[in-house]
């Protein structure tokens, strides 16, 4: 953390760039939204906690394609998006007697679903967040997704962003007098673009989801849109080889400009790869006791409508836009504050911090006593890591995903647990938690039941490759632009998202990617199509640092490409920092700490191919199942989805 000194001595220093745009790399206290911009209605301590039940999102039902032996060789998916009415917020409180909070409209994902949820019956679900994938290790899955949202944008679309953008509307330019939404910009809300990414899938571009991807019900579509594989107009189809590790992926929209929101309304789900060659799931819990937990953070009126900002931090330059949203409730699986009831056995809960900016730092708490129940990670974004870790606290960054095991066997019945959540927002330095509500996740209440003992885990869940660079190092800073009232927008290297493609990774070969990060926050970087991993993390002389990176390139946005300081030796502070026992493994989203250097080694080929022997990927081989070369290329962000909407992203390209 920089003291109050050193951030006023760097200021200072900045001066001497005198320009529109001015950095920050103090700990970001943002300025109150104009005082039209009115908060939440519900106050969050008035809704009931823990009595809604957990809900269990259902599996998608494949449609099976299979070979002249009866052998599945591709299963087939329809999915919609659509708009309806969801009961989140809890209907009783815990006397019995009804709170008489309405349904929230949403946006969400539907399909055919194995059983409806308290049914045994097959059919259509739709909810938010979505069904569950199934897939199988070595069967390829193909998606028709279809845009059926026919209604304008439930929150504020800000056409000052770099954004999809379907009526060609012109941006408007600062100073910018906007319409208070609603309405907003009629020409901006509708229709609305759309576009699924598979997150942390190995997957060709034109599967990916990209940003310039998006397709309306109406038939409008992006720049990357694949005229060639939509059934309608209003839909595409992406196919996932599913050829990676055993993992949990999940799938959200990721449409230019408008992720935020589109996720905020509802647009999320889990995608579970399974591989009948994985010797060690036989030992996991699972059915019944293997669940994903989505944790979201929202926010509502006293309508039980979601709220979002509808004011910009710097409203003159980016009417709508805020910085970061962070709720005053939070949602588990689309129920506020849920329970769920276990038995007195152990489970495997597959965690996704699936909110737009706020990071969780969760304990399991008994709720009658300080004292805090261990639990195990055995998996990260990219499957098993090296080996089980126990803890009781994990800190999971917006896009993570943790593999967790918890062991309720030695509980009494009737004895609660609550999943805290002491995380700051913005992570690491900004506001505490509230102790009664963002502070609290969910419940655990342990049943009645003959205990069940958990078989030991194996002492090595996945033996690492070691990766070796053969090519050079990419040096990346991560730079905010002030305004007025705080962030304008956040760049990687200095560059808008339409600049150029700085970024051309060969296929086949590794190489180290250095992040630098001199802004205040702690930023989740996301890259598409690769996992990697964690090398270091160490401190550097931020003011210095920035200093010198301003001498050679000026002030951010850059008009050209970036030039990166000669070494980053002399910054350097202290001593390179190991990754935690659960980063050792497979990552696709890493957290890059405030005033740290953190370095990445990224391998651009399939995840399980060799190191080392005639099959081992060099530059210019491609071991993939596809050409990750042809198509719109991939994307690389910080999943702060305000961030990314707002520049936070840059385009790569993989070449030959």
């Amino acid at each position: 953390m920089k003291t109050k000194k050193a951030v006023s001595s760097f200021l200072g220093t900045l001066l001497i760039f005198a320009s529109l745009a001015t950095y920050s790399f103090s700990i970001i206290s943002y300025a109150a939204p104009p005082a039209a911009a009115a908060g939440p209605t519900l106050n969050p301590k008035t809704i009931p906690q823990f009595v809604s039940q957990l809900v269990i999102p259902p599996i998608y039902q494949p449609t099976n394609v299979t070979d002249a032996n009866g052998n599945v060789i591709r299963q087939d998916y329809t999915v919609d998006m659509t708009e309806f009415s969801e009961q989140i917020l809890p209907t009783t409180n815990a006397l019995g007697n009804p709170t008489g909070f309405a349904p929230t409209k949403v946006w969400g994902y539907g399909g055919n679903v194995v059983q409806i949820p308290g049914t045994t019956s097959p059919g259509c679900f739709r909810y938010s967040p979505g069904a569950t994938f199934e897939a199988t290790r070595g069967i390829p899955v193909q998606v028709t997704w279809q845009n059926k949202i026919t209604t304008s944008h439930m929150f504020a679309v800000d056409p000052t962003l770099h954004w999809a953008n379907p009526n060609n509307f012109p941006m408007p330019m600062p100073p910018v007098t906007a319409p208070a939404f609603p309405p907003g910009y009629p020409e901006a809300q509708s229709p609305v673009p759309l576009v699924t990414h598979l997150h942390g899938g190995e997957v060709q571009s034109t599967s990916d989801g990209h940003p310039d991807a998006w397709f309306t019900a109406t038939g409008i579509h992006g720049t990357a849109y694949n005229t060639e594989s939509p059934t309608t107009a209003d839909s595409t189809v992406f196919l996932y080889p599913n050829q990676q590790p055993a993992t949990t992926l999940w799938y959200h929209d990721h449409a230019l400009g408008i992720t935020r929101i589109n996720v905020m309304s509802g647009l999320a789900g889990f995608y579970l790869l399974r591989d009948p060659a994985d010797t060690i799931a036989s030992s996991l819990p699972s059915g019944p006791y293997e669940i994903p937990i989505a944790i979201q953070d929202r926010s509502f009126n006293l309508d039980g409508s979601f709220w979002f900002p509808t004011a910009g931090l710097n409203p003159t330059i980016h009417p709508y836009w805020m910085p970061e949203f962070f709720g005053n409730t939070i949602m588990v699986n689309g129920k506020v504050w849920p329970n769920l009831n276990v038995e007195p056995r152990q489970y495997r809960f597959r965690l996704l911090d699936g909110s737009n900016a706020r990071f969780y730092t969760l304990s399991l708490s008994y709720k009658t006593k300080g004292t805090l129940l261990p639990f195990t990670q055995i998996g990260g974004d990219g499957g098993y890591l090296p080996a089980p870790v126990t803890m009781t606290s994990l800190t999971i960054a917006p896009g993570e995903r943790a593999d967790i095991l918890i062991d309720f066997s030695a509980l009494p019945a009737g004895t609660q647990l609550i999943l805290t959540n002491t995380a700051k927002s913005p992570y690491p330095g900004g506001a505490p938690v509230g102790p009664q509500t963002t502070g609290q996740v969910m419940q655990f209440t342990i049943t009645a039941g003959t205990p069940l003992i958990p078989p030991a885990l194996p002492p090595t869940l996945l033996t690492m490759p070691t990766l070796t660079p053969n090519a050079p190092a990419k040096t990346l800073t991560l730079i905010e632009v002030m305004g007025p009232a705080g962030p304008t927008e956040i760049l990687l290297d200095g560059q808008k998202w339409h600049m150029p493609t700085s970024e051309l990774p060969q296929v086949g070969s590794t190489v180290d990617w250095v992040i630098v990060n001199p802004t205040a926050d702690t930023h989740p970087i996301h890259l598409h199509l690769v996992q990697f991993q964690i090398i270091s993390r160490q401190g550097f002389q931020v003011n210095k640092y920035v200093k010198d990176w301003m001498m050679l390139n000026g002030m951010a946005p850059l008009m050209n490409p970036t030039v990166n300081v000669p070494s980053l030796t002399p910054y350097l502070t202290g001593k390179p920092q190991a990754p935690a026992p659960n980063e050792m493994g497979w990552k696709d989203t890493i957290q890059a700490p405030t005033g740290m250097v953190t370095i990445i080694r990224v391998r651009f080929a399939p995840l399980d191919a060799p190191t080392t022997g005639p099959n081992a990927p060099s530059p210019g081989t491609n071991l993939y199942p596809f050409d990750p070369t042809i198509g719109p290329g991939y994307v690389w962000h910080c999943h702060i989805l305000d961030h990314e909407d707002n520049e936070m992203m840059r385009p790569y390209k993989v070449v030959p």
